[in-house]
């Protein structure tokens, strides 16, 4: 039973370590947080995970789900989308829209490349990637379920409670709310069951066999995911980081543009013959090693001495490399036991 609950376990950890100390936002000082941080993090990804994987919305429900996190998160608890001075930040002077009482760029910036992305979706990639075998199945039963539930429940109920954070109006956090509701209910609206690996890679066969000649497209490697994954996460950074440069509205638009492009040729290549776990886990490998590098030149949001944070940026960064090897290396051994099988 312990065996079986370790994925589950794992991506509990992983994604608030990766939301917010591999990013470099938390010093390697502020770890107790976990103890907030785990239920809401971890017990969202867990939720989502599991909720995806039971309902066959795969990955395009996970990405809604991971964006109604992210309204739920920062609409509904720490309110920042409404707050025009979160963390001390001028957000009324980056796209502000007084109708609707958010920053366009904020609001993008947030929810997409940070919690979509780097507090869920490349936290699963990877997780799933250490567990190939078990990597399309849920990881829970129903128990378990309920217990992620009241986990993120208490985490979330924890953060909303916070007495420093923004008071924002009803009509506003009505609007939070009806936004997550419609996100999830959209991603898990019926689907069919997920078809398992080896029945795509038939499916795929026979395709091939039915049209004598045809050329047949394939999906990019591991290393060229990965490699375009770091091209979409040094612009996605570098945006965010010269801002004042940039200015706001052009940031905006430099975010759906990114968002729009990376959904379509995913969507694209994932339909083609040869995508599969290793692809998915390059998309999850890159922009975990983008919040690391990410993590040196982010001052982090608590104090802490420079040796302190320097240290803690190492540390972490080198962990997700060594955990990054192991998921690789378990990819490969699974693809090529499954090759093997197939002679």
């Amino acid at each position: 039973m312990g065996k079986r609950l370790l994925p589950a376990l794992g991506l509990f950890v992983l994604s608030p370590l990766a939301g917010e100390f591999l990013l470099g936002n938390l010093p390697v000082t502020a770890l107790p947080a976990l103890i907030v941080l785990a239920p809401l993090y971890g017990g969202g990804a867990l939720l989502i995970r599991e909720l995806a994987r039971r309902r066959g919305a795969g990955w395009p429900g996970m990405v809604l789900l991971a964006v109604a996190y992210g309204v739920v998160e920062e609409g509904l608890l720490t309110r920042s989308l409404f707050d025009p001075h979160f963390a001390g930040m001028d957000l009324a002077s980056y796209a502000w829209l007084p109708g609707v009482g958010v920053s366009a760029w904020w609001t993008t910036f947030v929810l997409g490349g940070v919690h979509a992305a780097g507090s869920v979706l490349a936290p699963i990639a990877v997780m799933e990637a250490l567990v190939p075998s078990r990597a399309e199945e849920p990881w829970l039963g129903r128990p378990g379920l309920v217990v992620a539930g009241v986990l993120y429940a208490l985490g979330a109920a924890a953060t909303a409670l916070n007495p420093d954070a923004y008071r924002a109006p009803a009509g506003q956090l009505a609007a939070a709310a009806v936004t997550a509701a419609l996100l999830t209910a959209l991603a898990l609206r019926r689907h069919r069951p997920a078809a398992t690996r080896t029945e795509r890679a038939q499916a795929q066969e026979r395709a091939r066999g039915q049209v004598p000649g045809r050329v047949v497209k394939r999906a990019p490697g591991a290393g060229a995911v990965l490699g375009l994954t770091l091209v979409a996460g040094l612009a996605f950074w570098l945006a965010a980081l010269t801002i004042d440069v940039l200015r706001a509205w052009p940031a905006v638009a430099a975010n759906l543009a990114l968002y729009g492009a990376a959904y379509a040729l995913v969507a694209r290549w994932a339909r083609r013959t040869g995508w599969g776990p290793a692809q998915r886990f390059a998309l999850g490998a890159g922009w975990m090693l983008t919040y690391a590098w990410h993590s040196f030149p982010q001052p982090p949001a608590l104090p802490a001495t420079p040796a302190v944070d320097l240290a803690g940026n190492v540390a972490f960064a080198a962990a997700a490399v060594v955990l990054l090897a192991v998921a690789w290396s378990r990819v490969r051994s699974a693809r090529g036991a499954e090759e093997t099988a197939t002679l």
